[in-house]
């Protein structure tokens, strides 16, 4: 079975004036045309060449040698070539740009930033990107407790706090308690693990021990009174959602 948005080894089975077919094996039916500027110099009926099999414009299976920055299931940073109507087109290293549809994104997306993205096949069995990443993400990394990772944010959640892909490949978390509104969607970022959970996933801060932290928060805290004139708008008897509203 020829596997769409994956590399494989193929063979040609038919030679034609505008490139070749191929197919899993010699007399296989299902066949993917490799266009004729594609096809190295020398290919013969039997010979196998390695291959990525995608859509073009018209929804038809092609293949081509070019090398993808991103595979079927997997994870890869692309930069974005345009906006559309649809969506976002980004660049895959292929001639045809891959879709990230506005429902994909977990922000709206701007030409010539890069994002963190997922691929998948949509509804229709087409190629598509995806900013959701959380399932495509890997449990079992090689962290421990108080490791420095870095990673990528991609996703934010009141409830939860931020979700981040740490080598934008395992399954990270700045939960609420320890998350304030530093980072963004999309912002890379460096953290700290502070927990290595039974299934895998990693329990990140962005800040350090306390001990550590102290220091750094007090010179914070003075330099914002000194933007209020010496005097803090309120007290130590505030509410905490004041005092994390102004002070992070």
């Amino acid at each position: 079975m020829i596997e769409l948005g994956k590399k494989q080894k193929l063979t040609v089975v038919k030679k034609v004036e505008f490139g070749v077919y191929l197919a899993e094996e010699a007399g296989g039916q299902e066949r993917v045309l490799l266009p004729k500027k594609q096809v190295p110099e020398g290919t013969a009926v039997g010979d196998q060449i390695e291959v990525f099999v995608y859509k073009d414009s018209k929804d038809r299976l092609i293949s081509t040698v070019q090398e993808p920055k991103v595979q079927l299931g997997g994870l890869a940073v692309l930069k974005v070539s345009e906006t559309g109507k649809i969506g976002a087109f980004l660049d895959w290293g292929l001639e045809k740009d891959l879709l990230l549809p506005f429902r994909e994104q977990t922000r709206r997306v701007r030409e010539g930033e890069e994002v963190l993205i997922a691929l998948y096949t949509d509804k229709s069995s087409r190629l598509c990107a995806t900013m959701n990443v959380y399932r495509y993400l890997d449990q079992q990394s090689p962290y421990k407790k108080d490791d420095r990772v870095r990673g990528t944010v991609y996703e934010i959640s009141r409830e939860f706090g931020a979700f981040v892909a740490v080598d934008n490949r395992y399954s990270g978390l700045i939960p609420r308690r320890d998350f304030h509104g530093e980072v963004r969607i999309g912002d890379v970022i460096e953290a700290r693990v502070t927990t290595v959970h039974e299934d895998g996933k990693l329990d990140l801060s962005v800040r350090e021990k306390a001990w550590l932290q102290r220091d750094e928060d007090a010179e914070m805290i003075l330099g914002v009174i000194g933007e209020y004139g010496g005097v803090l708008p309120f007290t130590d008897k505030a509410s905490p959602e004041i005092i994390e509203r102004e002070l992070n």
